[in-house]
Parts: C-alpha cells; structure tokens; sequence
C-alpha cells in the first residue's frame, strides 16, 4: 500500500505546474484522473520532442495517471464532471482567472456538491490582489519576484534559470498544501480552498537576501560564479575544466589550506582570515586559489577534497548529470514502457519513503485513453458512451 493510496484526485490542470503536482501525488499512490479539453487535451501533448507522434514533455510529468476527456462548455459535460467531484478528494485547476467560473467548475460551485472537497487553484498572480486577473508565466515570475536581477554576472544582460524554477515550485508548493489540507480532512472532515501563485511561490526562498535587505536595506546583486556571503563558495578553474568549492565555514576552509592546496600560510592571511573577509577580498582570493588549481586535474582536486572532508564536485552537463553513478544508485534515473514510445527514461523521486515508497505503476496515457473505463465506473452502459461520443461530449 502507498502512502496516498485512499486519495482521489481529479486533475484539470495542464502544462507544467498542476500537472507536475499531481504526478507527485499520483507517486506516493494517490488516483489520479486527468480531466483533459475536448479539442486535443493537455497542450503540452503539442510540445516537442516527439516519438512515434507523441509528446515527450507530456510523458515526463504525467506518469501514474488516468485519462478522460470531457467537454465541460456543455451540460452533459459539466454533469459528468459533477459526478467525478463528488467522489474526488482534490481537484488541482491552473486555468486563467475567472474561466473556472465561466465554466461552473470554480471552487465555490463543486464545494456546494462535495463540502469535503479539496480545491487547488494554481494561477500566475493567485485569487486575490490587485494582479490576480492576470495570467501568468514562469519566466515572467522570475523578472518580478526580482530573481533574474541577481542572476548572471555584475553589468550583464539579465538571465533567466535554466529550468522553469517557478512551474515546479508552484508544483511543489501545491503538493505540500494539498498534503497539509488533507490531513485537516481528515481531522475534521472538512474541505478547503488552496491558492498557489506562481509569480510569489519563490519568494519564501530569498531567505538570506531578505535578512540582509530587511536589516540594513541591501539589494541582492548579480554574483555570477561567486556566492554572496560565503568565500570560496564557487566556481574555480582547474587544469582541465571548472569545479565547484564549498567552503561555507572556517572549518572547510582551514581544511582546504592544510590538507587540499597545502597552503596554510593563507590562513594568516589578512585579506582571507575570515569568512567576511574572503567574501570582501573574493577577487584576489579566486586570483590565489586558480593559479594553484590550475597546476593539477579537475578529478585530482576532487579526490583531494573528498580526502579532507572540504565539499567539492564537478559542473555536468545534463548528460553527466543523470549518468553519474551515485544518481543511478539512487534511483533517480527509471525505465518505463509506454504504449505509444516504447521503452523511455525519466527522472525518478527525490524522497525516500522507507514503508510507502513512491513507485511508476504506469506510464503516462495517451489521449483519453481511459475515457471508457472511468465513465463506466460511474455506471454509465456502453450505448450512453456512444452517444456522448456522437453528440461531442467526450473522446
């Protein structure tokens, strides 16, 4: 049994964040359903790369789920939907402001027919404010959650992650609320609205640069390579290649000079005798420590700094990255067979449950590949899928 094994989740979200979340969910063993548009479902199924015509963005983050599509602009529709929410635990929407309304599928209308109901709402800017008619997207989130404006080197041109940081911390940030609400359901019995905003899910993450902005008034400033407090906290150049040091208190630090570089000299240094002070002198500090990498191999100082305890490792590629035979130990790399792809990787979980550990039970579905079988399950004969079919209904 898994952990979220009794959870029924109804999902109409799509792209990245809802859907994201609900694969979460859908791996700790919760019943997920994907509720998909009757002109072609889910968008990201229209995002490349494909195999064999089918996408593989939308494979990635919709393993462990069922498919059905429903036109929800019609009556029988909008019944049917009703049916399924009586029965769901959650729903997880990311649709524009106001179009859940429209549609009578808002929280306040499917509250009224399962009060238990929880209801996630994913949206650019949330459900109140004077931005929360506004859609939203990830890259806008980065410029104004102020992000982008410490990413990248001092005087150059703003730079965006390389990874949609937002979608998928609005997704986990809706996986953890949905988890902390079930739990009230379960206490209490009673249901509840989640409101998750993209564009302000990161900015409980801007920890350190609060403290020092709310204390004495500074404004983060693109670093680069280097890291704001911490010195060395970087990117150094080795014979061979770049690497990443971690020397984030005076302990490592002292270790790097006795048993890595063999400089303890530079431990009376004035310019480098504490953590603030290397920070202050991180140019001349890289200048010292570069002329001494560059006289041996990346792995050669890698060893080393394993040896002596000092945080270091290489910068991948993505393709080093999940080859990395740690990774692979640890699961993060798993193996699906998909009707349509065939055999396909994908990135395994970051958490491991000793009792309850998330698993891939199936791979993601094709279009309304499940239509049948879940509308069945609402005792609906094989005559009545027909007509719906007919009459544009469902696929």
């Amino acid at each position: 049994m898994l952990a979220l094994s009794n959870m029924k989740v109804l999902d109409i979200s799509q792209i990245m964040a809802g859907p994201y979340c609900t694969m979460v969910l859908a791996d700790l063993g919760a019943e997920v359903t994907k509720v998909e548009k009757i002109n072609g479902g889910d968008d990201s199924r229209q995002m490349g790369p494909y195999v064999n015509e089918e996408s593989t963005c939308f494979a990635q983050i919709n393993r462990n789920k069922k498919s059905i599509s429903l036109n929800l602009k019609t009556d029988e529709g909008k019944e049917l939907f009703y049916q399924l929410a009586r029965e769901a635990d959650v729903i997880v929407e990311n649709y524009r402001p106001g179009v859940t309304k429209s549609l009578q599928i808002d929280y306040e209308t499917l509250k009224a027919i399962n009060p238990g109901i929880i209801y996630c709402s994913i949206s650019g800017y949330g459900q109140t404010g004077p931005y929360s008619h506004k859609g939203g997207f990830d890259l806008v989130a980065q410029g104004m959650t102020g992000l982008m404006s410490m990413t990248g080197e001092p005087g150059r041109r703003p730079l965006k992650t390389g990874i949609a940081v937002y979608d998928i911390g609005a997704g986990i940030t809706a996986v953890y609320s949905i988890l902390a609400a079930y739990i009230h359901k379960m206490n209490t019995g009673e249901g509840q609205l989640v409101d998750v905003a993209i564009a302000e899910c990161g900015l409980p993450w801007f920890s350190w640069e609060a403290a020092a902005y709310f204390s004495n008034g500074t404004i983060p400033q693109p670093t680069g390579w280097r890291h704001r407090v911490s010195a060395p906290y970087q990117a150094l150049q080795a014979r061979d290649g770049y690497m990443m040091l971690g020397c984030a208190n005076q302990r490592t630090w002292e270790r790097l000079c006795q048993e890595v570089i063999m400089r303890p000299d530079l431990l009376e240094d004035p310019r480098f005798t504490t953590n603030y002070q290397r920070g202050q002198n991180v140019e001349a500090l890289e200048t010292v420590l570069e002329e001494i990498f560059a006289t041996d191999d990346m792995n050669a100082w890698l060893e080393k700094c394993d040896q002596a305890g000092v945080p270091a490792g290489p910068i991948n590629n993505f393709a080093q990255a999940v080859q990395d035979p740690h990774y692979q130990a640890r699961g993060m790399v798993q193996e699906v067979e998909h009707p349509v792809i065939g055999k396909m990787k994908m990135m395994g979980f970051p958490s491991k449950l000793s009792l309850t550990p998330p698993s891939i039970r199936q791979p993601a579905p094709v279009y309304a590949q499940h239509t049948d079988e879940v509308l069945q399950g609402l005792g609906l004969p094989a005559e009545r899928l027909k007509a719906l079919r007919e009459q544009g209904v469902i696929k």
